[in-house]
């Protein structure tokens, strides 16, 4: 987009039929994300932010509303095309890190570059690459069962920048981390979105995000209560699940 806009959501509704009731998971979310941000999806479980993340990431379709990145309207892709665009411009870090327990962290790495049409050498290639910007070019031939909980989470992160994505999706990338591992992951998103130019998003609880992103957006029973800039927001001791004044 022209105006810098690399994800635009207009409104985004989600409903579940679940026999004669009907949940509403978002109330018509609207939305920019400027390319180059760190963006910051904040709220209390059950508020509709993970399920706004997946739609925006192209993992699962709203019942009304539009997403489009780049001016290119999601509804408008073929299937093939969807898979594409999650492949080639989008990278996804997850909670639960979903590494393959068999594979090193170099063919955890290289099988993404594999999925996106890179012969298995130049892959391979990549994929030391990418671990070596994570801080994990030591431990290419290691198993996430001999890697620590952070360690994990870097190979995932070398995993989601290995395509060179113009987005990276996050989804509760602190949450099964220590305080200071957590620490340590956020900082590491942060310098890959200044070092790669890279548009990162998170779906988030957890307050340590704030001090990486730009812009901070709150949302609570499906619909956006509140966005600010980061030198907006002010922390309260004892604030919680995303509610800061």
């Amino acid at each position: 987009m022209s105006d810098g806009i690399i994800i635009r959501a207009e409104g985004i509704t989600k409903r579940y039929v679940m026999g004669a009731e009907t949940v509403h998971a978002l109330r018509g979310i609207s939305l920019d994300i400027r390319r180059g941000q760190y963006v910051s999806i904040m709220g209390p479980s059950g508020s509709g932010k993970s399920t706004f993340f997946n739609i925006i990431g192209g993992l699962d379709k709203p019942s009304d509303g539009e997403v489009a990145m780049d001016g290119c309207r999601y509804s408008a892709l073929s299937s093939s095309q969807m898979a594409w665009v999650r492949c080639h411009k989008i990278g996804y870090i997850f909670q639960s890190f979903n590494l393959i327990p068999t594979m090193t962290a170099l063919e955890n790495v290289a099988i993404a570059r594999i999925f996106a049409g890179r012969a298995p050498a130049d892959a391979r290639k990549d994929a030391a690459e990418s671990l070596g910007q994570v801080g994990l070019g030591n431990r290419l031939t290691h198993l996430p069962s001999e890697l620590s909980g952070g360690q994990q989470q870097r190979v995932a992160i070398a995993r989601a920048i290995v395509n060179k994505p113009a987005i990276i999706l996050a989804d509760e990338p602190t949450g099964n981390l220590d305080l200071h591992t957590g620490e340590e992951i956020i900082a590491l998103l942060g310098h890959m979105k200044d070092a790669m130019r890279i548009t990162v998003i998170t779906a988030t609880h957890d307050m340590k995000m704030l001090s990486a992103s730009d812009v901070v957006v709150w949302i609570a029973d499906g619909a956006v209560k509140r966005m600010a800039n980061r030198d907006e927001v002010k922390i309260e001791i004892g604030s919680i699940d995303g509610h800061v004044t």
